[in-house]
Parts: structure tokens; sequence; C-alpha cells
């Protein structure tokens, strides 16, 4: 049976565990030659969490699929340029698709979520976005300089709906916003080399960071906001969320649509795609949409006993959600 990315070579940043390994591993059972990257080779004893780039290769090799695992920590530009510079020689120039993936302040910003950004650690905007943010973008110049040569390609940054509207903290939802700006920016850039550039919005993850979170209570799952701080009831969020499959299910049909070019600079949610592309979660559920009413109505404690009473098929338009961002 023909597997529709195979020849493909890809690129994804941040896969030993979570939404990367996730798209790592529909890519390679798609047939792509997978690079996948992190700062942990072999899984470390007593890690709650686990997850390692050996685990993740040894996951794709078993579903028929090719992996590279390089050992890469996105803080040092030193190692992202290496990188690239051992895919082009080994793929002789070769790269079709970049995830932007990797992500290192989950457990900073769950140790601090609920304070103000004034009682946070001044380090706080460092540990967001070097890797979240600045590495997205170094990583994209070197994929952009392989792809503009042969004149196809695409560029996928992972962000989120922090971008639209408050989540978290302040340097979470000012890193996905520009991430979804330099998703934008980059697209006018390259249109007329014929490479995309997307940014891409997953719904909720259950991820396995996220699962120990909830178990261990994390994500203020035990505590209060501080002040005048926004509430969400975070561990709603969760109930209807999607594997981390799911991303890369979206980012194989993106990959293999022949109009990709019409998405080109856009933001794209998960669950859109997958009424788009007619594709389901890996568990056979779709999951939810954070368009639809009731779920954004669960986000907040005062609201969420309202969400029982709006069906799921209530959507708010994108141009109403655009709305939501509106700072004019």
């Amino acid at each position: 049976m023909a597997r529709s990315m195979a020849g493909k070579v890809c690129i994804v940043t941040g896969a030993t565990r979570g939404i990367g390994k996730g798209i790592a591993l529909q890519l390679g059972q798609a047939g792509a030659t997978v690079y996948i990257t992190g700062r942990t080779l072999t899984a470390l004893k007593g890690d709650p969490v686990g997850g390692s780039l050996t685990d993740t290769a040894n996951e794709i090799e078993n579903r028929g699929g090719k992996c590279i695992p390089v050992q890469c920590d996105h803080s040092k530009d030193s190692d992202i340029e290496e990188l690239f510079n051992r895919v082009s020689k080994e793929q002789n120039g070769h790269l079709d698709l970049l995830v932007n993936n990797a992500y290192a302040a989950v457990k900073a910003i769950s140790d601090n979520i609920g304070k103000p950004f004034w009682e946070q650690p001044i380090t706080m905007w460092d540990t967001v976005n070097i890797v979240g943010l600045r590495n997205h973008y170094l990583c994209s110049v070197h994929a952009a300089k392989l792809m503009t040569a042969r004149k196809t390609g695409l560029i996928v940054n992972v962000s989120s709906f922090g971008g639209l509207k408050y989540l978290f903290n302040v340097p979470y939802g000012v890193g996905k916003e520009a991430n979804d700006r330099m998703a934008a920016d980059c697209a006018v850039e390259l249109r007329k080399m014929n490479v995309a550039f997307v940014s891409l919005w997953p719904g909720p993850v259950n991820t396995e960071n996220i699962k120990e979170l909830m178990k261990t209570g994390g994500f203020g799952t035990d505590k209060p906001a501080s002040g005048n701080m926004p509430k969400v009831d975070v561990a709603k969020l969760f109930v209807n969320g999607e594997t981390p499959e799911y991303a890369g299910k979206a980012i194989v049909a993106l990959a293999t649509d022949p109009n990709i070019m019409k998405k080109s600079g856009k933001i794209l949610i998960t669950a859109d795609l997958g009424y788009e592309y007619g594709f389901k979660d890996i568990d056979g559920k779709d999951p939810s949409n954070i368009r639809q009413v009731n779920e954004l109505l669960k986000m907040n404690p005062k609201t969420n006993w309202i969400a029982n009473f709006v069906p799921n098929f209530v959507y708010i338009p994108k141009w109403m959600l655009a709305l939501a961002g509106n700072k004019l």
C-alpha cells in the first residue's frame, strides 16, 4: 500500500514526547524520513513523564517508518546549525517539511500559574521564548535556504489559542502571537518561492506532561489565581482534548495537499482541518474545537454551567474569533 509521505524528508523539533512525538509518529507512519530532535537521547531513570529520542525513533521504526534521532539543544545556535547542515548533507539539500515544535517551558509555566508577571521569575521570558520563539525563527531561516533552492516546502509553527487571548502568562501569549505573526510575515516573502508557512493551533492536548501535571495538581488545579488574575478551569479544557497524534494527522494532510499555498500565512486549527480533510483522532473521536461556543464557556468557572445547554454544532465564525484579539 502506497504511503502518502513516501520520499519526503521532514524535521520535527522537540519530539521526545508530547505533540512533537505524535507528529513524528504520524509522519513516519505515512512513509516520510523523519529527523527528530530533542535534548534527551535515552530515557532518564526516575522521570515520571519519560520519553526520549530513542523511544520515539523505535516506535516510528515499529510502524514501518524511517527515523533519524538527532540530539539537539535548541537554545544553542550551533546545535541548530549543525542539525540543518547534517540534513542538507545526508539528503542532498532535500527538505520538504519543518515542524517547529520544540518547547522548554511547560514546568516553569505550571509552577507559576496564577501569579502576575511581576511576581514571576524575571527569567520566565527567556524560559518561554528562547526555545519556543527565537529557535523557531532560526530553524525557519535554515529550512528556508534549503526549500527555496528547490522551490517547494512547508514550514509549520506549532502555536496556540494563547496567541489570540490571555492564557497562562504574559510571555506565553506574547510568544504564541509572535509565532503566528512569524508564519504570516514569512509567508509573504516565501510565496514567490512556492514555499508555504502556516501556524497550527492544536486544541487542548493530553500529552504525557499534561497528564502528570493534572495528577500532581499542576496548572493551578490545586490553587486559586491571585488578585485579579483571570481564572481558567484548566482541567476541564482537557476532558475532550486531543491525543498528541491528532496534530500529526493534520500536518500529514497539509503536507500532501497540492493546494497548500492557498493556506500559506494562515492560522489553522487542528479540529477544523480534521473536518476539512476527513480524519479523526487515533481513538476514533472528533476532539473539541476552540470555535465551539460550549468549549469556550467551559474555560471560565462562571460560565461553565451554561455550556451544558449549548449544542456542539454552534460555532464562532473565524472572523468573529479574530476580533477577540483586536487591540485597536
